[in-house]
Formats: C-alpha cells, sequence, structure tokens
C-alpha cells in the first residue's frame, strides 16, 4: 500500500501519484489523505482515479497535520508491507521493485533509499551530513532526521511495536519516529536515488518551523529518555544530543528576550544527566 498525505497541493498532486501508478512492480492499492484541502484536490483525484488500472482510494479529513493525515493513511491501508510519499515528491518508476527485493533479502523490516534532490525547480547538491545511513541509524538520527518519509518502504507490523506517528508535533514526526525504532531496527538502505523530492518552496513544513524545529527535536528526545529502553550507550549519546540542542535553543531564547524559556531549557537535561552518568 502507497500511502500519500495531501494538503492544497492539487498542483503537484498528479504528478506524485502518476509516478505511483507507472511503477514496474504496482502497488495493491494507493491511498490519497486530504488533510482539509480547500483547493481543487479531490477533483483531481477524482479524474486520477476515473484512468487508474489501480485502486485508488481517497480518503479526507479535517485539518489535523502530517503525522495525522499518515496515521490515518496507515490505519486504512491493506497491504503488510507500506510505503510513504509526500504529495510534492514522486519515485523513479523501479522504486518499489527494488526497494522490496532488498527489504526482501535484507532480514530488515523496514528499508530507504536516497534521494535526488531540487528547489525551485533546480537540481541541489546534497552534503556528506545528509547521506542516509545503513543499519544501525539511532547515532545519526540524534542531530537530525536521516530518513527521508517519502524514500521508506516498512512492513506495517511496525507501527503495532512502536506506535504511529506523533500527531502532537506540528514538524519534525519522522525525526522522532526514526529516534523510536532506530534504537531497535536495522534501517535496510537501497543505495540508489530513488525518490526525487522538490523544495524550497514556503507552504513547507520545513521551511515553516525552519527556527524552531529544535524545539520539537529536544521533545522528542526527552519523550524518548523518559520512556526508557534505551541502552546505556544510547542513552549517553541522546543525552549528549540534549544539552547540546539545549544549549543552542536556550542560549537564542535568552538572546531573543525569552530569559525564563531559555533558562529552563538550560536546565533540563540536568533531569537526565545523573542517572545514567551513575551506570
Amino acid at each position: 500500500s502507497v500511502i500519500i498525505p495531501t494538503y492544497n497541493r492539487a498542483d503537484w498532486l498528479a504528478e506524485a501519484v502518476s509516478s505511483v501508478l507507472c511503477q514496474t512492480l504496482p502497488p495493491a492499492e494507493v491511498l490519497i489523505v486530504d488533510d482539509g484541502s480547500t483547493d481543487r484536490t479531490r477533483s483531481v483525484v477524482e479524474e486520477l482515479a476515473r484512468e487508474s488500472l489501480l485502486p485508488l482510494k481517497y480518503i479526507h479529513q479535517d485539518n489535523r497535520g502530517a503525522a495525522s493525515a499518515r496515521n490515518t493513511g496507515i490505519r486504512a491501508a491493506r497491504g503488510d508491507i507500506l510505503c510513504f510519499l509526500d504529495s510534492d515528491d514522486r519515485f523513479v518508476p523501479e522504486k518499489i521493485a527494488l526497494q522490496y527485493a532488498g527489504l526482501q533479502s535484507s532480514g530488515c523490516r523496514i528499508s530507504h533509499t536516497r534521494e535526488i534532490w531540487f528547489r525551485r525547480g533546480r537540481p541541489l547538491n546534497q552534503k556528506k551530513i545528509h547521506q542516509p545511513p545503513q543499519g544501525e541509524i539511532f547515532r545519526a538520527s540524534l542531530a537530525m532526521c536521516v530518513v527521508g518519509m517519502s524514500t521508506v518502504m516498512a512492513r506495517r507490523e511496525l507501527f503495532a511495536c512502536y506506535g504511529y506517528l506523533d500527531e502532537t508535533l506540528p514538524c519534525c514526526e519522522d525525526y522522532d519516529f526514526w529516534l523510536r525504532l532506530g534504537s531497535r531496527e536495522r534501517f535496510f538502505l537501497v543505495d540508489l536515488p530513488l525518490t526525487v523530492k522538490n523544495g524550497g518552496r514556503p507552504d513547507q513544513l520545513s521551511v515553516r518551523y525552519r527556527l524552531g524545529m529544535d524545539k520539537y527535536r529536544i521533545h522528542s528526545l526527552v519523550k524518548l529518555l523518559a520512556g526508557g529502553g534505551l541502552s546505556g550507550e544510547q542513552a549517553l549519546l541522546a543525552i549528549r544530543e540534549l544539552e547540546r540542542k539545549c544549549a543552542i535553543y536556550g542560549r537564542g531564547c535568552i538572546k531573543h528576550g525569552r530569559e525564563e524559556e531559555g533558562e529552563r531549557y538550560l536546565r533540563l537535561p540536568a533531569r537526565f544527566r545523573q542517572p545514567v552518568d551513575d551506570k
């Protein structure tokens, strides 16, 4: 099952859906979760459904955010293996076939791929820090999100094991989820650029929340540490990253006149430091 959440992206949606419909290994179904769009998204989907030979399921919900839309798709999907595609991205034609074969042979329950990046229609070179990791990804996942949602293929049983995306987060819900999985699961990387990612527009979450993203990442780290289940080494790594992020965010708050908030974030890591150091 391929899950495509969307919100007011009618101009991009047809290309995303078409990239799924023309896969060399077609999916069993495509679920388009409309998170309360006010544009012509519904009519675009209806037109695509009339021309599609594959089941195209349209689900409309009130606007509740990207995490909620993806969770709605996960719950409605019938497949044992789930793929995700943002409505402004697209798959290359061999994406599902190559990734499915890799997932089957790897022994892993989740897989991701490399990406081709465009910003405002122009190719964008990726820096070394953006190269996706293979296998044990927890350490790499602490600083930033290292798994592109539109690259993921996962067995649905993972959501029964680890829960769903955190709907209280307006952004960074993927960072939050990969930390949870990465502490326990190995990620199989298909070392090929099989997803095309389009960026640089003001409607994207990474742009809208660019200046405050560490606040939500801090929330995820606190939640992860408070929940237990990390090894001693993982907990130490998580605390160090929490200290780093809290120092940057806290000093930024103080610099901009939010002294109380800044001091609160500067004190936050002390809640977790001593018990782990004692071990």
